[in-house]
């Protein structure tokens, strides 16, 4: 699975807000970016898309940021993922002219099925899935 930064980005931004769920103060882009080496500027345009699919809301402000529009137990990584990258037909490349051979039905069959099944996983995963398991990698890491 090829996953891009800007999808990367978005996901470690959307845990990072998804740990402050239940507080009132929104989350600043600054504290995002330099909690994760993330550039500000690609996250502001990251959010940006985040918002416009539902994901996030602004509030405006001197005490303004970002916070999770949904529960993260309703939010699952691929409407992250697909909130970010473009998938529109021109943006995916051509399969290769073959012949319709049996080798390349085959070889195509796997690919599609490897496809499925990302997808699957993908729209399974949720984002409190991700905050738990960031939780227990944390947790292990300050350990003696």
């Amino acid at each position: 699975m090829r996953v891009s930064a800007k999808a990367e980005y978005a996901c470690i931004a959307m845990l990072q807000l998804a740990a402050h769920y239940r507080e009132i103060v929104p989350v600043r882009i600054k504290a995002i970016a330099d909690a994760h080496g993330i550039p500000q500027r690609f996250l502001v345009q990251i959010l940006l898309q985040l918002k416009t699919a539902g994901l996030v809301a602004s509030v405006r402000g001197a005490s303004g940021g970002y916070q999770l529009a949904l529960p993260p137990e309703q939010i699952s990584l691929a409407d992250i993922i697909s909130a970010v990258t473009d998938r529109s037909p021109s943006s995916r490349s051509d399969p290769i002219a073959l012949s319709s051979s049996s080798a390349v039905r085959a070889v195509r069959s796997i690919w599609h099925e490897l496809q499925a099944e990302e997808q699957r996983r993908l729209d399974e995963l949720t984002l409190a899935e991700l905050a738990r398991r960031a939780q227990e990698t944390s947790g292990l890491s300050y350990q003696i």
